[in-house]
C-alpha cells in the first residue's frame, strides 16, 4: 500500500472543495460519505430516473471499450453497488474487484449479488481511491466511475491507478463533464440546478446530497485539464470520448 504521506497535504489548513463549498481538506472524505451512506438504498434507482436510463447507454459504452477478456483482473474503484463489475462480468470477464470507501454502499451491492445469486468472480474490498489496499502491478483494467470527482485529491488517486496496473494494463474513467454542444449547456444547467436535488428529495429525502452532486460535476476538470492529468500521473497514450454532447466522457489509457 502506498504511503498515505504521499497523497495529502501535510498542510493542516489546506482546504477543498465539497460542492460549492470550502471545507479542510481532513473533513472531505467524510462529508462524501455521508453522502452516499444516506442515497445507498436507492442511489442506483435515481441513477435511471435523474438520467431517464441513459447511464445505462454510457455504462455499456464503457464495458465495449474495456471488451472484457477471460483471465483478466478488473480493479473498479469508487464501485459502490458493483454495477459496474456485474456488467464486466456479464461480458464474458471472470475476476473483478469492487473498491469503495462507502461500506453502506458495499453492502447494498453484495446484498443485492446474494439475492441474485452472482456471485462468481466478485469480490467487494473497503479501500480508499488514494490508498488502494492492492498490490502494485496486479490488475489488468482498472474502471472508476463517477467516482473521481468525490475524492480529495485527484492526482493522488490517478498516481494509485497506476502503480496497481500491470505493464499493459488499462485505465478507464467515465464521469460527468463539460457539455461541448451550444445549447445543450443551458439546458443542462437548468436541469440540473431546478429539477435534480428536488427529484433527490422525492426520492430519497436528501435534497443536499444531489445539491452536491450537481455542484461536484461543475467543479470537476474538464475534458483536456483531465487528460493532461492522466498523463502527468505516468499513464500513456490518454484519448478522450466524449458521450450525450459532453454531459459525461470517457478517459482512457494505458499503463506503459
Amino acid at each position: 500500500m502506498t504511503p498515505a504521506a504521499e497523497h495529502s497535504s501535510t498542510n493542516p489548513d489546506s482546504t477543498t472543495h465539497f460542492g460549492f463549498r470550502t471545507v479542510p481538506e481532513a473533513d472531505k472524505a467524510s462529508l462524501v460519505r455521508g453522502v452516499f451512506d444516506s442515497v445507498a438504498a436507492r442511489y442506483d434507482l435515481m441513477n435511471d430516473l435523474m438520467s431517464a436510463g441513459v447511464h445505462r447507454l454510457w455504462k455499456a459504452s464503457l464495458i465495449a471499450e474495456i471488451a472484457p477478456k477471460s483471465g483478466e483482473r478488473l480493479l473498479d474503484v469508487a464501485g459502490g453497488t458493483g454495477d459496474i463489475a456485474a456488467r464486466y462480468i456479464a461480458a464474458g470477464g471472470d475476476d473483478a474487484v469492487i473498491c469503495d470507501i462507502n461500506a453502506e454502499m458495499l453492502n447494498v451491492g453484495r446484498d443485492r449479488a446474494i439475492d441474485g445469486g452472482h456471485l462468481k468472480g466478485l469480490t467487494w474490498v473497503a479501500g480508499d481511491a488514494e490508498r488502494l489496499p492492492i498490490a502494485a502491478a496486479s490488475v489488468d483494467v482498472y474502471t472508476i466511475a463517477f467516482g473521481l470527482r468525490n475524492v480529495t485529491h485527484i492526482d493522488a488517486a490517478l498516481r494509485e491507478a497506476r502503480r496497481v496496473l500491470k505493464p499493459g494494463g488499462r485505465f478507464f474513467c467515465l464521469e460527468f463533464s463539460r457539455v461541448v454542444l451550444p445549447g445543450l449547456d443551458k439546458l443542462y444547467d437548468l436541469y440540473s440546478f431546478s429539477v435534480l436535488p428536488r427529484l433527490g428529495q422525492m426520492v430519497t429525502g436528501d435534497r443536499e446530497a444531489y445539491q452536491y452532486l450537481v455542484e461536484s460535476i461543475r467543479r470537476f476538470p474538464a475534458q483536456d485539464e483531465l487528460a493532461a492529468r492522466v498523463g502527468e500521473a505516468g499513464l500513456d497514450r490518454v484519448r478522450v470520448r466524449n458521450l450525450s454532447g459532453g454531459i459525461a466522457a470517457i478517459h482512457a489509457a494505458w499503463r506503459i
